[in-house]
């Protein structure tokens, strides 16, 4: 019985092997793209948080409004207040250079030899042995920067300076600069802002040795629990926003303080992780619409042409569990093997998108951390999906009498459709065309399924093209958020590939003896692969046109979640640029079915009582 059992199950699986593999892609591309966008965030802020603790980033820089700056006292204060916080002192100021091109050059003096707080990066050469010699921010987009061994004339210095060593500033790791450091606000004409206070950008960073500023001008305060950041928590947003009163009842007017949420290269790759992850949450939903809804297709699908071979497992004695659980193992082993891929698949994504972050930002190191949230919520939501969907439907076929279900299932029969009630259109209409329209209407529930999978794939293409658009041609966002569309669209177009793909491949399956009675009566391929072919294209043509609404409403709450961008700002072309895709994709895969139509075997399809 035993061994019965397992050859019944070799065979289904032999003989459904393309949907096997269809289901295999349909998981695949739905949770790896939904965990890659996922775990792309979760990578950043891991990475963020690793970085803050690694380089003991300064939680509070703050900045005395007087040219005496801060007395000893004061220093002690702050670290009583701050106990057991790392807490460095130094002096900076900015010096006009070029008023046309509207540049300054900012200097910090930092005890170079105990520098604890805002560790940097050292990038080339090797650290200063003497006051004469510096370290000098690396080059970015706004910052020049100086090769190791230059030397550099100061105003007020009598000595020429040395550049040893190219630093990276934990402070600033956007490669646009820093805007947060270069003017504050409310910042008088003093030490710290000399002659640079409508000054756009900097040009070159200078880290000297105290020794030729003894004066405090400036003190960093690296809280003591360095877990308490974490992205910006709300208990970082509690401790931020109580150290800035205790400092400002301390030092009233006299002192500004920069925090981290003033930080331009903090906040802003904090921004678009936030950003992302609103994108992924959008997305899933949609992906998971279609995922489900063809999963639940081809399951039922599956078991009616399984009908003949249940009646044979109950004849034989198997209870209504045991033979529902071949079919839950097909459909587990399909979504078992598309998710273990898929991990795989969103581990490359979140990589690659993490990559794309570096045209915009300096990015730390990766993360080690094992992100596994957006992972585990899609693909468990995609099994939960698929075995309920198996066991609904092995349910209902497993009540019914052996002898039932050993009757083929009768063709539901054919009514007028509404075109037949407009003689002026219908009578024109060549038979194979009115044949057509009758069969795309005749199974409502197959014509509805796969316009509505179709219109959701549509938008979703929409939705890429329409972030693209944001970033290409409203200048808005960055390389980020342009690598993002980018994926958006190409899984948006798989997706929508292996959708009618699996439609029409479990359409073409369920109408073999249709098929070959046509060859019967003399139809040639071309002919045969045409009757197929124009219900196809009717299907996805409508689901385009359905899938503009979709389009605008899933655009919107894209737009809405990330904060940026009106649906009123997509150019217009992008709208004929989505219908396009689905169409490419949709002739693809009327070619790639073809071979299967033509070759179906005529006497074999019309023996079987199927």
């Amino acid at each position: 019985m035993i061994k019965t059992y397992l050859k019944t199950l070799w065979r289904m699986f032999r003989k459904h092997l393309t949907r096997l593999l269809s289901l295999i892609f349909m998981v695949l591309i739905s949770v790896g793209f939904i965990s890659g966008i996922g775990t792309a965030t979760d990578k950043i802020n891991y990475s963020m948080n690793d970085y803050y603790k690694a380089n003991n980033v300064s939680d509070f820089i703050i900045k005395s409004k007087s040219q005496y700056g801060f007395t000893e006292d004061e220093v002690s204060a702050v670290k009583e207040i701050f106990s057991g916080a790392s807490v460095d002192t130094g002096m900076s100021f900015d010096l006009q250079t070029d008023v046309e091109a509207r540049r300054s050059i900012r200097y910090y003096f930092l005890d170079l030899d105990n520098w604890n707080v805002n560790k940097p990066d050292i990038i080339e050469g090797e650290k200063p042995s003497n006051i004469k010699e510096v370290y000098t921010e690396c080059a970015d987009n706004v910052i020049k920067g100086y090769e190791v061994g230059e030397e550099i004339e100061v105003s007020g210095i009598l000595f020429k300076l040395k550049v040893s060593g190219i630093i990276k500033s934990p402070l600033t790791f956007a490669n646009d600069g820093e805007p947060s450091y270069n003017n504050p606000e409310d910042m008088e004409v003093g030490f710290n802002t000399t002659g640079t206070e409508n000054l756009d950008c900097l040009e070159n960073i200078l880290y000297i040795s105290k020794d030729l500023m003894p004066v405090v001008g400036d003190i960093y305060v690296a809280v003591k629990d360095r877990t308490v950041f974490n992205c910006f928590s709300a208990t970082y947003k509690t401790l931020i926003e109580n150290g800035k009163r205790q400092i400002a009842e301390m030092f009233g007017d006299g002192a500004e303080v920069i925090t981290l949420y003033e930080n331009y290269s903090f906040k802003s790759l904090d921004a678009y992780s936030e950003n992302v992850a609103a994108l992924g949450y959008v997305l899933m939903v949609a992906f998971l619409m279609v995922t489900a809804l063809v999963t639940l297709s081809t399951m039922t699908r599956l078991l009616e042409e399984e009908r003949s071979q249940i009646a044979c497992l109950k004849t034989l004695g198997y209870s209504p569990s045991g033979i529902i659980s071949k079919y839950l193992l097909f459909a587990l082993i399909a979504t078992g093997v598309g998710g273990a891929g898929a991990y795989f698949v969103g581990l490359g994504i979140a990589r690659l998108l993490y990559y794309v972050f570096n045209y915009s930002f300096a990015m730390p190191p990766i993360s080690s951390h094992v992100a596994m949230v957006f992972y585990l919520i899609t693909f468990t939501l995609i099994v939960l999906a698929t075995i309920t969907a198996t066991a609904v439907s092995g349910i209902k076929l497993t009540r019914e009498k052996p002898a039932n279900l050993l009757r083929p299932k009768p063709p539901k029969a054919g009514k007028k459709v509404i075109l037949e009630k407009i003689p002026f259109i219908w009578n024109k209409l060549p038979f194979k065309y009115k044949s057509t329209v009758r069969n795309v209407l005749r199974y409502k529930s197959r014509f509805i399924m796969t316009v509505f999978a179709v219109a959701v794939s549509t938008a979703l293409v929409m939705a890429g093209l329409a972030l693209l658009d944001l970033c290409l041609f409203h200048d808005f966002g960055s390389a980020a958020i342009i690598g993002v569309s980018l994926i958006v669209v190409i899984f948006a177009g798989l997706l929508t590939a292996v959708v009618i793909y699996t439609l029409t491949n479990i359409n073409i399956s369920e109408r073999n003896r249709e098929i070959a009675t046509l060859m019967v009566l003399g139809y040639h391929d071309r002919e045969v692969a045409g009757y197929i072919y124009r219900e196809i294209y009717i299907n996805s043509a409508v689901g385009i046109v359905f899938g503009y609404p979709l389009s605008a409403l899933l655009i919107w709450l894209v737009f809405k979640v990330m904060g940026m961008g009106l649906l009123s700002e997509v150019s217009w072309f992008m709208w004929l640029i989505a219908p396009v895709i689905v169409v490419l994709f949709t002739l693809l895969i009327t070619l790639i079915l073809r071979r299967k139509i033509v070759k179906i075997k005529m006497n074999d399809s019309l023996k079987a009582i199927e």
